[in-house]
């Protein structure tokens, strides 16, 4: 199986831009399901899901892939959030469970643009020390390979960053952080949320929002022919309609997913100056 495994596996490159913390021990399931958004209870191991971490507003500090490796085992998938600070935070909730929060040496987040090698949808393909993750959608065929490091790719970096951007991933900077809800980042058509599960922080506000239903923005998918960023105001006219949350370079563009009021349509809407067009949001990412 394993030089089968060598002999067929696909080029990665590596992705900089993601960390993985891993929380082992016999509390660690009961702890993250404490803290993040999604039904850790329920994920069977071998499998992994979309998941989230709160503020107590209900703000989302960071999205992320988890993974239940075995029953006490889960790998956290985490893009643009450095893990120390990630781990650092989490351990001041720790108290006295038993569990161990720690980031892996001499492993690696990379990337691929071709189909996974063992894993399909949410279950995990592990074999030959490497983890691997479905990361396809409507998009292509892509998947997470977490293993020994693999060789710097910017081109291939960027490119995966705006994949993610078209699935409607968010990929949140310092500056966006603790800004937003789920419902305003539509977690909810990856799934990485619950509103059924007990308390997590930010559960009431979550829980409040779907019930009572009085979200009124989310996101949208745009391109631009210039450089756009991270906070910049979304105009119609003279009036601010939106924000972008996050932006990737497209070649000599952007590709940027705003916060926008759920029944906007207009097509006339730019950002710093540059006309925005709106682009579908790709199916397929959900797990």
């Amino acid at each position: 199986m394993a030089d089968n495994l060598s002999r067929t596996s696909p080029p990665v490159f590596a992705l900089p831009d993601h960390a993985l913390v891993v929380l082992e021990g016999p509390d660690a399931v009961a702890f993250a399901q404490a803290q993040f958004a999604n039904d850790v209870v329920s994920l069977a191991p071998g499998h992994w899901q979309w998941n989230a971490w709160l503020t107590p507003k209900g703000r989302v500090i960071a999205v992320f892939a988890l993974a239940r490796r075995t029953d006490d085992s889960l790998w956290l998938v985490l893009p643009d959030h450095p893990a120390g600070d990630f781990a650092e935070a989490l351990r001041r909730f720790v108290f006295r469970r038993k569990l161990k929060i720690a980031i892996p040496d001499g492993i690696a987040v990379n990337g691929s643009f071709f189909a996974p090698i063992l894993a399909r949808g949410a279950t995990l393909g592990d074999t030959d020390g490497v983890l691997e993750f479905d990361a396809s959608g409507d998009g292509g065929e892509r998947a997470w390979r977490i293993g020994p490091a693999a060789a710097v790719d910017a081109a291939s970096q960027a490119a995966w960053q705006v994949a993610d951007l078209r699935h409607g991933l968010p990929r949140l900077p310092a500056s966006q952080r603790e800004q937003w809800t789920p419902q305003q980042l539509a977690l909810d058509r990856l799934a990485a949320y619950s509103v059924k599960k007990g308390c997590y922080p930010g559960q009431e506000i979550v829980a409040r929002t779907h019930f009572l239903g009085k979200a009124k923005r989310s996101l949208q998918c745009f391109s631009a022919a210039g450089v756009i960023v991270d906070g910049t105001p979304v105009r119609e006219g003279d009036r601010d309609v939106g924000e972008v949350a996050c932006a990737a370079p497209d070649g000599a563009g952007s590709v940027m997913l705003a916060v926008m009021p759920l029944e906007h349509a207009g097509h006339d809407v730019v950002a710093d100056g540059h006309l925005l067009t709106r682009q579908p949001l790709l199916d397929g990412l959900r797990r």
